[in-house]
């Protein structure tokens, strides 16, 4: 059987929050972030980024580029909130959803619990939902497998729905250029660009024995996306695979009494996820990314989970003394946990606890 795939995504989701909590934001330029130090955009609503306005920018940009943007705080317990109540409505139509951060998630509607004719009226009606309960829009893709969803639903943002079908899967890749493809970051993009591959046609072309010379293991990947291929199912029981929160500071850290302290906050953090949520890793991580933007990772796995606080602080410090005496300040800090024996609670606690904004 055809699988139906809808992919929803969230316009704008913590600006547009913000606008329909503050009728003074609405058709104004806005950004989630700090606009002080070093502050990023966290999110950018649509009148932001007509200027070039981008999540993840660095403020002074983002003001450069548009001089009347207005900046407010995140306010992340409510965006959890309003992702609850989506996910609610998701779950009216099928037990398949699989949520991929607050604000999207694949659905698989093959079989709707509200006995639907078609995934584009199943779509249609579950935006007209979302809206309705929380007086936001929603975009949505609709297609034959994962991949293909997620790029239908950037097609006609925001609140707007594109179906693409199983005849018109390979043609519709065809055209788009590989930066624009699911799994295909930036360097990968440049990668495949000075090899000649610039489009989802130039890629189909590629043998794969080609592609797995130059890409390794995600050759495989490549090759069946170029053709609209992609047999992954939803997964509503993905486990978290780790759980990470990093900061950036302001001014930067120069002495180690600083960096340890740092560290101990961003564990603690993390400890927080898994006294929420039940996990347990084995890996620690420690990031650290100087002034002058080196970044560096140090990572210990242990043979038994981490089951304590203490515990994760021991490692911890134990992986950032590694890095003294420092060779430079360091204006970022993670901590992240890894290698799950459990995890617990599925809902999405996302825990970057970033100075400069979050994201």
């Amino acid at each position: 059987m055809t699988r139906k795939i809808i992919h929803v995504d969230m316009d704008a989701f913590y600006a547009s929050v913000e606008q329909r909590d503050d009728p003074r934001l609405r058709g104004r330029p806005v950004a989630v972030g700090s606009a002080t130090g070093r502050g990023v955009v966290a999110a950018a609503s649509y009148e932001a980024r007509r200027f070039g306005v981008r999540s993840a920018m660095p403020s002074v940009t983002a003001l450069k580029r548009c001089p009347e943007l207005i900046f407010v705080p995140h306010r992340f317990d409510v965006y959890r909130a309003v992702s609850q109540q989506i996910r609610a409505i998701f779950l009216d139509y099928t037990p398949l959803v699989e949520p991929l951060s607050l604000d999207e998630a694949y659905l698989d509607v093959t079989e709707n619990l509200k006995g639907l004719p078609s995934a584009t009226e199943t779509a249609t009606e579950i935006r007209a939902r979302i809206f309705e309960t929380t007086g936001l829009t929603a975009s949505a893709g609709i297609s034959y497998n994962k991949f293909l969803a997620k790029l239908a639903s950037d097609q006609n943002k925001p609140n707007g729905q594109c179906v693409i079908t199983p005849g018109a899967g390979p043609a519709f890749v065809a055209g788009l250029e590989v930066g624009r493809f699911h799994g295909v970051g930036p360097k990968t993009a440049e990668r495949m660009n000075r090899l000649g591959i610039r489009t989802g046609a130039d890629l189909r072309a590629c043998e794969l024995a080609f592609l797995l010379a130059h890409f390794g293991k995600a050759g495989a990947w490549y090759h069946a996306i170029a053709r609209g291929e992609d047999d992954r199912r939803v997964n509503p029981d993905q486990p978290r695979k780790s759980s990470g929160s990093e900061t950036t500071y302001e001014v930067d850290l120069v002495e180690p009494e600083q960096v340890e302290a740092g560290v101990r906050a961003m564990a603690d953090d993390v400890w927080a996820w898994c006294e929420k949520s039940g996990g347990r890793g084995r890996t620690v991580t420690v990031k650290a990314r100087y002034a002058d933007f080196r970044q560096v990772t140090r990572s210990r796995t242990r043979a038994s989970t981490v089951g304590d606080r203490e515990t994760l602080h021991e490692v911890a410090l134990a992986l950032v003394r590694t890095l003294f005496p420092l060779r430079a300040g360091i204006r970022l800090i993670g901590v992240t946990l890894s290698t799950f024996d459990h995890t617990g609670d599925e809902a999405q606690f996302d825990l970057l606890r970033q100075a400069d904004g979050g994201r």
